[in-house]
């Protein structure tokens, strides 16, 4: 299922520019940060986006990052089926070693009070996180301790096939239920697009979940994404050894296809209207009770409306 980009698109690609840069000459390790502040966001700016009283921005500082792994452990472990690991319980934040060198977006809602949410909120300079996405650049990733999608899918061989590409791995995505709306997923995104055009990205990646540990039951959509979203060879990558689930359970002419793309869950099936593909191989991840799949989404795939829509240079929502 490779789509062919248009000379339009190649050349609406090729004119792109990262909406800031960082100080000349100045290595990151080497720039002043605030008092407070733990990331450099590198010349991009911190609030990326506002739609109404929804704020997108990177997390900068210790605090920000943790209200990121509170609203992660808030759906993760309290909302869905993840069993908790008992230094989490303590914490009652989702925390990793991978949040110390990645990047984090997070969405604050300013509305007053009277919102959605009157309790149980993360409380962020007057409004609530109530969403996140975590992003780990190649650069960082081999600098630090890889990737973590690397603990299910071989994408250490993906990468090394194509060296002049920049990888990014997206992850962590969570959103509380009552903003699980259109406004709250495209304000995201619009921080995606922009970090992906202000470091010049090239091909997103990350694991995406189907709820459940028996494959059987989930056999109509893994046999969808085996046969309708397959990469090209030369972009395919499997789940490790030890860890593989056949998603070829089904032939093409068994699979009700409608069926099967109505039962996909939201986030999935979003990465599929951009232009992703799925790759070889589903894990069983037992302790978040689910099936995971592996996500690859070269940004020259990207479907031209959503290039449109977001705009070149991400200012659909800018701040």
């Amino acid at each position: 299922m490779h789509v062919a980009v248009s000379n339009g698109l190649r050349k609406m690609f090729q004119t792109m520019r990262p909406i800031m840069v960082p100080p000349a000459g100045v290595p990151p390790h080497r720039r002043k940060l605030g008092s407070d502040q733990v990331r450099d966001p590198l010349g991009l700016p911190i609030v990326l986006g506002r739609l109404g009283q929804l704020e997108l921005r990177l997390a900068t500082t210790r605090r920000e990052i943790r209200q990121a792994q509170r609203l992660r452990y808030n759906v993760f472990f309290e909302e869905g089926p993840a069993t908790v690991p008992a230094h989490l319980r303590l914490l009652r934040r989702d925390k990793d070693a991978f949040d110390r060198v990645c990047d984090h977006l997070l969405v604050i809602d300013h509305t007053p009070e009277q919102g959605p949410l009157k309790a149980n909120v993360l409380r962020h300079r007057g409004g609530r996180v109530v969403g996140t996405y975590r992003l780990l650049r190649q650069d960082v990733a081999m600098a630090n301790f890889g990737f973590y999608t690397s603990g299910e899918f071989d994408v250490a061989t993906l990468i090394a096939r194509h060296p002049g590409r920049r990888f990014l791995e997206l992850g962590r995505s969570c959103v509380l239920a009552p903003y699980r709306n259109k406004k709250t997923v495209e304000l995201l995104w619009q921080g995606i697009w922009a970090y992906v055009l202000h470091h010049r990205i090239d091909v997103m990646f990350g694991c995406a979940s189907l709820m459940g540990t028996q494959p059987q039951k989930l056999k109509q959509e893994l046999a969808f994404l085996h046969h309708f979203a397959r990469p090209l060879p030369e972009w395919n990558a499997g789940a490790v050894p030890g860890r593989f689930t056949p998603m070829n359970v089904l032939s093409r002419e068994e699979i009700d296809e409608r069926r099967a793309l109505i039962a996909l869950p939201p986030l999935i099936k979003g990465y599929l209207r951009l232009g992703a593909k799925i790759g070889d191989g589903a894990v069983i991840d037992h302790q978040f009770g689910t099936t995971d799949v592996l996500i690859i989404l070269r940004v020259e795939d990207i479907e031209p409306r959503y290039i449109s829509y977001y705009g070149p240079e991400a200012n659909r929502y800018a701040a």
